[in-house]
């Protein structure tokens, strides 16, 4: 996955090493972070564009995000996308647990999915929460999950 800053300046550093650049930066600045981490996609044409974002929240005082961008041209349906979307989180997710654990940063991983069953998106819901949960990790569904359904979305 290649990342980006949402000004659109590339992350040429591995992602491991930008993550424990900015944390430790942070800290030294006086922020408490919390990471929250969220995948959302659209339908564009005959391809699935997914944007995931690592949100970096500083204590009361705003935050910033990673972005990486992805796309596929693979028919699939609603229900295979969203666990798709769950399934990069958690990856990233995975990737990252350590290093947030060892800096005491909280972690929080969204999915883009309703919690109403009146919504398409909830089909996947019980999926998606097992999954998430038994990676060990807190999880935030829609309407709390802002990574995801916010900030993802803002940037496919």
């Amino acid at each position: 996955m290649e990342w980006r800053r949402l000004n659109g300046q590339r992350i040429a550093q591995p992602l491991l090493n930008a993550v424990e650049e900015t944390l430790r930066r942070e800290k030294a600045d006086g922020y408490n972070m919390k990471v929250c981490i969220g995948t959302d996609s659209q339908v564009i044409g005959t391809e699935v564009h997914f944007a995931t974002v690592i949100v970096f929240l500083r204590e009361k005082r705003g935050g910033f995000m990673f972005i990486s961008n992805d796309k596929s041209v693979r028919k699939m349906t609603l229900r295979e996308r969203m666990i798709l979307e769950v399934g990069r989180s958690v990856e990233v997710a995975y990737s990252l647990c350590h290093l947030l654990d060892e800096h005491d940063v909280a972690l929080e991983v969204h999915a883009d999915i309703n919690t109403d069953p009146a919504f398409e998106s909830n089909t996947a819901l019980k999926e998606a929460m097992g999954y998430i949960l038994s990676m060990g990790f807190v999880f935030k569904a829609k309407p709390d999950a802002f990574a995801s359904s916010c900030c993802a979305d803002k940037v496919i």
